[in-house]
């Protein structure tokens, strides 16, 4: 039997893309980006010039190693390290929704992904 071709790039690096929150009836998407825009520094540039209404979720992952992750803490702790002055609007709830991560102590680890942003467990049934 012939084995299927990865959809994964050959030089696949992590790609990050983001869960947006539009409101209303509109509600929540995973934003279209242009395949060499999902690197983290286009993303935390594409933030922070308010490329993004509401975000609400960030995932980091790496087909070809076959990894995902939630990654919105850390955009959100690297977002106030960049800042400088006002926070824009875009970013203000976004920020607020993930304070800042103590650094005194053990290194913080990202935690694997949740069915659904704001989901738990007991919610889902299972």
């Amino acid at each position: 039997m012939r084995a299927s071709p990865s959809i994964a790039p050959e030089n696949a690096d992590v790609v990050y893309l983001v869960l947006d929150d539009l409101g209303g009836r509109l509600g929540r998407t995973w934003r279209a980006t242009d395949e060499d825009d999902t690197d983290r520094d286009t993303l935390i540039r594409d933030l922070l010039d308010g490329q993004y209404q509401s975000p609400a979720w960030i995932v980091a992952f790496n087909a070809g190693e076959g990894w995902s992750r939630d990654a919105t803490q850390e955009i959100a702790d690297e977002l106030r390290a960049r800042i400088a002055g006002d926070t824009p609007a875009s970013l203000q709830d976004f920020l607020d929704r993930y304070p800042l991560r103590s650094t005194a102590g053990p290194a913080a680890t990202s935690r694997p992904l949740d069915p659904w942003p704001g989901s738990s467990p007991d919610a889902s049934g299972v």
